[in-house]
């Protein structure tokens, strides 16, 4: 987990968040503050924090500390596409695994923002964000809970971390990989979802409901610590529940990328 970050070195210009106190990982701003009293603009993700002034001190903030929630955010999400992926009650989506956005390209994005706009509807299903590869390590610490399945290949590596406490970082993604297959071929639904839900636990997971005009900044893909996120069933998903949609871009490209 990164070291607690001192609140008054988040400032970008006149500019420094209210921080809701929070002892999880990651920060929670409610919103801006300016030194000579000048109320924030409603927009304050894409009027402050994003601008080409401001952009890349924020995004660096977030390689810190590794996700930053922003409440009562106004605006629109024109710049935003819908995050795809639904769930059925007979498999598991891609989307309910932990992963990194943009991991199917040859480059991952540096930050995804995803945010909860205001809509008729709240949204009912959780993300799930943790650090990447505690959330690995939560992985094959829970899988024997889950019917044995650690064995063969996983056996070893579960053996591994037990007696080194880390894996080789190049072959993380590999054994991340196989967890999934394995967790997937051999557990329905819901069993699977309840030991995604142990991973979140024993990982530290920021797992809290959406709140409307709420925009969460993950670190994706950085030198100091990567974070993975998942759409997360905090109960057994059984269907016919209408639940608010989400959003999300790339923040860290000349332009605001808005890409799967």
């Amino acid at each position: 987990m990164p070291p607690p970050i001192d609140p008054t070195a988040l400032r970008l210009g006149p500019w420094r968040p209210r921080l809701v106190a929070w002892g999880g990982i990651g920060v929670v701003i409610e919103g801006l503050s300016h030194e000579d009293g000048v109320v924030a603009p409603d927009d304050y993700v894409n009027e402050v924090l994003l601008t080409a002034e401001h952009r890349e001190d924020f995004l660096a903030w977030i390689d810190r500390v590794g996700l930053i929630v922003c409440k009562h955010v106004g605006g629109d999400d024109a710049s935003h596409r819908d995050v795809r992926g639904r769930s059925s009650r007979g498999r598991l989506s891609q989307g309910e695994y932990y992963h990194h956005d943009g991991c199917s390209g040859p480059t991952k994005p540096r930050v995804v923002e995803i945010r909860c706009p205001h809509q008729p509807v709240a949204r009912r299903v959780a993300t799930a964000v943790a650090p990447f590869p505690e959330v690995l390590y939560a992985q094959l610490i829970e899988l024997p809970a889950a019917t044995g399945l650690a064995d063969g290949e996983l056996a070893t590596w579960h053996a591994t971390l037990l007696a080194e406490g880390k894996l080789p970082a190049g072959l993380w993604n590999t054994v991340q990989g196989l967890v999934n297959r394995a967790v997937r071929r051999e557990l329905g639904p819901e069993p699977a979802r309840a030991y995604m839900r142990a991973v979140d636990l024993r990982a530290g997971a920021y797992r809290e409901p959406w709140s409307m005009g709420e925009s969460r900044f993950i670190a994706n893909n950085n030198l100091a610590k990567t974070y993975q996120h998942r759409r997360a069933y905090l109960e057994p998903h059984t269907g016919g529940n209408p639940s608010g949609r989400l959003v999300k871009r790339w923040p860290d490209g000349p332009a605001l990328a808005d890409h799967d």
